[in-house]
């Protein structure tokens, strides 16, 4: 069925517009067009007309680095729970995502690659784009709460038998540039279309130099778990801030980073190298208790999760609508914070038609309200929340 969204302000990716109308059919953006034209058209009786009453319409949110959501995740994986985890996302305006693993054995790894693997293209709500591997080719001084047992040496025979339970879908990767044979595996990442991203890293300034050279272009969660900025070795958080070539993920929950700080980003680099990530832990939204991530007992409390035998941070509890919403408090435009969490994440991860909203792009679509509210999630033209 054909169906137009009408009457609304379209963030389209790049840009605002007030008074606007998007045409779906097929599972694509037919057509997009002014109050105006919407007026002069004449559409067939079958088109199903949602009027948006002046809320924003843009593209569905994309997730590159997401460990879990309300009680599904990877690390307790299943086919089941991937698909669950699908379904629950787009009810908050996500409709892609790079499921995240934490590095283990192999074992383990190669056993959540592969559920993940079979839930793709049986998701009911937000699309499971491809796997996110933050290790285990990292750095055992920046691990954050991944565990010192876990981290291992470039390993090149380990990498492909991963790549070969993946069949192929291995989207991003997150290593540490200073670790030896980081070279090898970073052409190897540009071998098979990998974003090799910097994190989890105490490289020198130097290091992500050479890691830039050979491909790594991406950082994951800029100024958490890398080493930081000093005036004789800028380390690696200078060499994101310095280069404008290089892109970055950001966590906008308030507490992983002073929101004075993004602020500096967004003055810094080019808005199109900018990424806004959840990196949320599977309890994210998930009421009652006990509550787990990891393998260990965690609380939300001042806004992220914590360990409850040590009261540690164990990681974010954010939404991506939340996130943008955090962004235009710091002062990003609705436009530009919309833009980090669609078309910027499309144009590192390469994935083509979605994150723009334009004739020919994908329907993953989403409307919400001037408070942020979710109140429409489409997914390839097929509405999956709809409180209009």
């Amino acid at each position: 069925m054909a169906i137009c969204l009408t009457n609304g302000t379209l963030i389209s990716g790049y840009y605002a517009l007030e008074n606007m109308s998007v045409l779906i059919e097929n599972k694509k953006v037919l057509d997009v067009f002014n109050q105006k034209r919407f007026e002069q058209k004449k559409f067939p009786p079958t088109l199903r007309i949602i009027d948006v009453e002046g809320s924003f319409i843009s593209p569905g949110l994309i997730d590159t680095h997401i460990h879990g959501f309300n009680g599904h995740g990877t690390d307790n994986c299943s086919p089941e729970a991937m698909i669950a985890m699908s379904e629950d996302l787009a009810q908050y305006g996500v409709t892609a995502f790079n499921p995240t693993l934490y590095p283990s054995s192999e074992e383990s790894m190669t056993k959540t690659i592969q559920s993940i693997v079979k839930a793709m293209g049986k998701e009911s709500g937000a699309k499971i784009m491809g796997i996110h591997l933050e290790g285990p080719f990292i750095s055992a001084d920046k691990l954050g709460v991944q565990r010192p047992e876990t981290v291992k040496t470039v390993d090149l025979e380990l990498m492909e038998r991963l790549w070969q339970a993946s069949e192929g879908h291995i989207v991003n990767m997150t290593v540490a540039p200073e670790v030896k044979g980081m070279r090898d595996l970073a052409l190897y990442c540009i071998k098979k279309g990998i974003v090799a991203q910097a994190g989890h890293t105490n490289a020198e300034y130097r290091h992500m130099v050479e890691g830039m050279q050979a491909g790594i272009l991406h950082s994951t969660h800029l100024f958490n778990a890398m080493s930081q900025m000093h005036h004789r070795n800028p380390g690696a958080v200078g060499a994101v801030l310095i280069h404008p070539e290089m892109s970055c993920e950001i966590i906008p929950d308030g507490i992983h980073v002073h929101p004075d700080l993004l602020k500096f980003v967004a003055r810094d680099k080019p808005i199109d190298k900018i990424v806004l990530v959840t990196d949320a832990l599977t309890p994210t939204e998930q009421s009652g208790s006990p509550l787990y991530a990891n393998g260990e007992e965690v609380t939300f409390s001042g806004g992220c999760f914590h360990r409850v035998k040590d009261d540690v941070i164990a990681g974010s509890g954010l939404t991506m609508i939340k996130g943008v919403k955090n962004l235009v408090s710091y002062g990003f435009s609705v436009e530009k914070a919309i833009r980090c969490a669609t078309a910027n994440p499309a144009e590192i991860m390469k994935y083509g038609t979605k994150g723009v909203v334009s004739p020919g792009s994908d329907a993953d679509i989403i409307v919400f309200d001037k408070h942020f509210n979710v109140l429409l999630s489409m997914v390839e033209g097929k509405i999956v929340k709809n409180l209009i």
